[in-house]
């Protein structure tokens, strides 16, 4: 495509699989909701301080809405939400996804969540590494960037050991979805820059 060439994100192939040593990552299918119920109702007290979506996932039809929704807006490139999957079991453990994406300047920001269960044993250290490496080496990204809350010190961890650079703190940014006024930190990894290994 020619630089001054509008993109077309629907026509942009992207990986709808990435494998890693103990993982699955891929795009989520309408059998994948029972899966996704599980991990969201088994984890709310960990993801409901953080994640809107929790609350409002009440049944496994909440999940099966939300998978016909990702798989739409994958067609279009809108978003690219994946799930995660142990590779031995099969079983869903989080989420990860390309988001807020800018197909004319290439820039994606990657967020994520894991089940209570699976915290702990460096899974989505490894997720976002190799969600990292797609976007840069298939997607041609130049800026990839985290946006968290600052005083999630779980989620803080996996940008600072990957290498990501802390760009600053938007204090007092936004209302969460519990009325509370919260800050939001970004990291980015920009072309150029040193990738995780």
């Amino acid at each position: 495509m020619a630089e001054h060439e509008a993109p077309r994100p629907a026509l942009i192939d992207v990986p709808s699989e990435i494998r890693t040593e103990r993982l699955v990552i891929r795009a989520l299918r309408p059998e994948d909701a029972q899966g996704l119920f599980e991990s969201i109702d088994t984890s709310r007290e960990s993801l409901s301080p953080w994640l809107g979506f929790v609350d409002a996932t009440e049944s496994v039809i909440d999940s099966r809405e939300t998978v016909a929704q990702f798989i739409a807006s994958w067609a279009l490139r809108t978003d690219l939400p994946f799930g995660v999957f142990d590779a031995a079991s099969g079983q869903h453990i989080g989420s990860t996804g390309l988001h807020r994406m800018d197909w004319k300047l290439r820039s994606f920001e990657i967020g994520y969540w894991l089940r209570t269960s699976a915290v702990g044993h460096g899974y989505m250290t490894e997720t976002v590494q190799a969600l990292t490496c797609m976007a840069f080496d298939a997607l041609d990204a130049r800026r990839v960037e985290i946006r968290l809350d600052p005083s999630n010190l779980r989620s803080k961890a996996i940008p600072e050991r990957l290498g990501f650079q802390h760009e600053g703190t938007l204090r007092s940014s936004l209302i969460d979805h519990h009325g509370e006024v919260r800050s939001t930190s970004i990291y980015a990894l920009v072309r150029g820059d040193t990738l995780p290994e």
